[in-house]
């Protein structure tokens, strides 16, 4: 595997691990406030990399199909959609913020739980970052390596807080430093092993790339509607989460176009 790819894999759990490692250093766990102005924050860059990153490239390797160039996109989208839904239903998980678990009924510690919840919405993120480095590998032109390399490091920048918004809850709870930041970095490792057997599985995934362009957008928007817009609202109406999401979208936005 070439070195820019490597490197590109590892950065957003390079993103994971420096926000996990927040818990050994920082006595106090974030505000409810700040937990949703990052939860914002996430959620921007992953809007902004679905349509950016994804659906755009998606429709521009579907130029030949003319009028119906929007269909793989449209249908890749839907399958990324229901792949998570049917995760999670099937994941025994607890969001941040909420005393009932979801998914099958299991008996899990809601650390666990809670990890897993994490866990789950970091599998499209590895897939996305697997999906356009395999399109790069693949030389069509349409997705460069700076493109590639702009989705990564947006991925990097929005898993810093996710980590430290993973650990410090723990920590709080009575999870033990160590062991937080322990279970803070085990929740980013899916990104990584999702994004590598993605590229590994290259000459089956470049056939189907538009699809799983879109697939991974709709995973990833999936993820945004059902857990982090919810945590960015909840409780007293305040304008930051909102203004935090401008601020995510638009950074990506711009690393994406500056780069592509």
């Amino acid at each position: 595997m070439r070195l820019e790819v490597v490197q590109g894999v590892l950065l957003p759990f390079l993103g994971t691990f420096l926000g996990a490692s927040c818990v050994l250093f920082m006595k106090n766990s974030f505000h409810t406030e700040i937990q949703r102005i990052l939860a914002g924050f996430a959620a921007g860059v992953m809007v902004a990399a679905s349509v950016w990153s994804l659906l755009i490239p998606a429709m521009d390797q579907s130029d030949a199909m003319g009028d119906w160039a929007f269909l793989p996109a449209v249908l890749g989208f839907w399958l990324g959609i229901l792949f998570l839904l049917l995760l999670d239903k099937l994941t025994p998980h607890l969001h941040q913020g909420s005393k009932e678990p979801e998914g099958p009924h299991a008996r899990l510690k809601r650390t666990t739980m809670l990890v897993l919840a994490v866990t789950l919405h970091n599998i499209p993120e590895g897939m996305a970052v697997g999906v356009v480095f395999a399109g790069w590998l693949s030389g069509d032109g349409v997705i460069s390596m700076t493109g590639a390399l702009a989705l990564s490091i947006g991925i990097a920048i929005q898993n810093f807080p996710e980590g430290a918004i993973i650990s410090m809850p723990l920590k709080a709870e009575g999870v033990k430093k160590p062991r937080a930041f322990l279970y803070g970095i085990l929740s980013g490792v899916a990104e990584p092993l999702a994004a590598i057997a993605t590229i590994l599985a290259a000459d089956l995934v470049v056939p189907f790339l538009p699809y799983l362009l879109s697939f991974a957008a709709g995973a990833m928007v999936y993820v945004v509607v059902e857990e982090l817009i919810p945590e960015m609202s909840a409780g007293k109406h305040s304008n930051w989460a909102v203004l935090s999401f401008a601020a995510g979208f638009t950074l990506m936005m711009a690393l994406d176009v500056a780069l592509g």
